[in-house]
């Protein structure tokens, strides 16, 4: 039985953040992801794994080469998630600023 990457553990790493960076706007093989990095291709290689069993990222086999691109509805999912804790914060952060004005008004 395979275990199934969570695709937080996956985002938490900055090498993976900045793979999926470079792959929101275009597929790319390995080796074009590897340029951008100063790191071992092989070590890339295992970002792609970890981004591909979290299923934040597809493959496809094109010729010889294999392309790497963003999956946009995982993404949206995991923007979903955190979508509840951002509209959250704002709501106390205007809370906070109409604390602050009322204060502000009554302290000159």
């Amino acid at each position: 039985m395979k275990l199934r990457r969570d695709p937080f553990q996956a985002i938490a790493d900055p090498t993976r953040r900045a793979i999926l960076v470079l792959l929101a706007s275009q597929s790319m093989t390995a080796g074009a992801i590897a340029k951008n990095f100063d790191t071992a291709r092989p070590t890339i290689s295992k970002h792609l794994q970890v981004l591909s069993e979290c299923e934040l990222i597809t493959s496809n086999q094109q010729g010889r080469e294999v392309h790497y691109e963003i999956k946009v509805e995982k993404m949206k999912e995991i923007d979903k998630w955190l979508n509840q804790f951002r509209e959250m914060w704002e709501s106390r952060f205007n809370q906070l600023d109409d604390l602050l004005s009322k204060f502000n008004k009554n302290n000159p």
